[in-house]
């Protein structure tokens, strides 16, 4: 139940945004996602067979021993011993049940942990911060934040392997569409696979409390046909393109931006915040807070601490001047 009901919860609180109102947790779209949904309903039907046993039992009994005016002595019931064939079967076959529900989800989790025994068609390194994800293609020297793309496991066959990281604290990776969580350690490379069966965006979010913007960490994963993400993976490899904007990027070099982002072609070689490079071909900016539109995006560069409280990325300051010139500048980094 508590699953179900964070699950929810991931889809519907930061509304707004026109895919969320589309995915739907019980379509399960990704092999982890369906093995675990089909675990779920094997788990409800057993647990819903024993509630229903014991619930029927229990209501015969009170129904069957109930006092009845005919009773000689109504102030004490009479005193029933019990049966040694019941008391073993009601101890042994709930264990039993409990062990087949262990047999099952183990065998599950050794068969979604063995990622020796399948050629990923992609390899992705995820490495979270609060409260953001970082994202690495490194076969190909790519770098994006908080959006994930992957070619359909239709047009591949194969799944596509993540290497979680934390660079802070504790984090979770879930998408509910496509897997189950798996932690993201500091100091630790955890490792899972994913795949999604059909083209879509599939919503997710941290799935472990890390801070003042948890419930705001959240992500998507855009599941693409094979040649509609080759064409992505080469538009990432270019260098940002600015020389239309060329008086904005030298306000932004200017400033202390670069000490914190990194745009490929410049000065700009931070490390701590997101990659800049193509900013503008993300759908969202704030880690998924907010839709990327030129309005949306110059509040946030504006003052990031009333966008979203507590976030790493200071109020810059800036005069209109250098706002306008900033903006300019972000706005031609496709």
């Amino acid at each position: 139940m508590f699953v179900v009901v964070a699950s929810i919860l991931v889809l519907l609180q930061t509304g707004g945004l026109r895919e969320r109102r589309v995915a739907n947790i019980f379509r399960p779209l990704g092999t982890q996602a369906a093995h675990e949904y089909e675990i779920a309903l094997f788990t409800f039907a057993i647990t819903g067979a024993i509630f229903v046993i014991v619930a029927g039992l229990l209501f015969y009994i009170i129904w069957r021993f109930r006092h009845r005016p005919s009773d000689h002595n109504p102030d004490e019931p009479p005193q029933v011993y019990g049966s040694n064939q019941i008391e073993i079967a009601w101890t042994f076959i709930p264990i039993l049940g409990v062990f087949v529900l262990i047999g099952v989800t183990s065998r599950f989790i050794f068969s979604l942990q063995d990622t020796t025994s399948q050629t990923p068609a992609e390899r992705i390194r995820i490495v979270g911060h609060q409260w953001w994800w970082e994202v690495h293609y490194p076969d190909y020297g790519v770098v994006t934040a908080n959006e994930i793309h992957i070619p359909v496991s239709g047009s591949t066959g194969r799944p596509v392997l993540l290497q979680l990281e934390s660079a802070d604290v504790i984090h979770s990776f879930w998408v509910p569409q496509l897997s189950g969580k798996t932690d993201l350690i500091p100091g630790r490379a955890n490792t899972m696979w994913i795949d999604a069966r059909a083209p879509g965006i599939y919503l997710g979010n941290c799935a472990e409390y890390c801070g003042t913007q948890h419930a705001n960490m959240l992500l998507r994963v855009f599941a693409e046909p094979k040649p509609a993400y080759d064409n992505w993976i080469a538009a990432q490899r270019r260098s940002a393109q600015s020389d239309a904007a060329q008086s904005g990027r030298n306000v932004f070099e200017s400033l202390s931006c670069v000490n914190c982002h990194t745009i490929r072609g410049t000065v700009a070689k931070g490390v701590f915040g997101p990659d800049l490079t193509h900013l503008m071909s993300r759908t969202t900016i704030a880690a998924g807070m907010l839709e990327n539109t030129p309005k949306n995006l110059r509040d946030w560069v504006n003052d990031p601490q009333e966008m979203k409280p507590g976030s790493l990325m200071p109020s810059m300051k800036l005069t209109g001047a250098e706002l306008n010139a900033i903006m300019s500048y972000l706005e031609s980094l496709h």
